[in-house]
């Protein structure tokens, strides 16, 4: 597992919100909770949303917003489309 900072649009690393990569996921978390968690199955790009904590602050959708690299808008998008999966990432052991 490796853990590393998100950067400030100076590229500065900033508190409290991390990237987080392991052998089978890569994770963005806020503080102490799981947001995002991005696994490749079946070859292809899953991203799931915690159904709780993915629009908890303006701190953690300025840094969800990054770590995705589009809008909130665009997320709501693919929410709505099915291509992001809301889940409760925060009661499951992260793998």
């Amino acid at each position: 597992m490796q853990v590393s900072n998100m950067e400030s649009s100076n590229g500065n690393p900033v508190p409290n919100q991390h990237i987080i990569f392991t052998p089978d996921a890569t994770y963005f978390q806020s503080y102490q909770s799981i947001i995002i968690k991005i696994t490749l199955e079946n070859g292809e790009r899953q991203v799931y949303l915690d159904e709780n904590k993915w629009d908890y602050s303006v701190t953690t959708g300025k840094y969800r917003n990054q770590f995705l690299g589009e809008t909130k808008k665009e997320t709501e998008r693919k929410i709505k489309a099915g291509q992001y999966i809301l889940a409760d990432l925060n009661t499951e052991p992260v793998k």
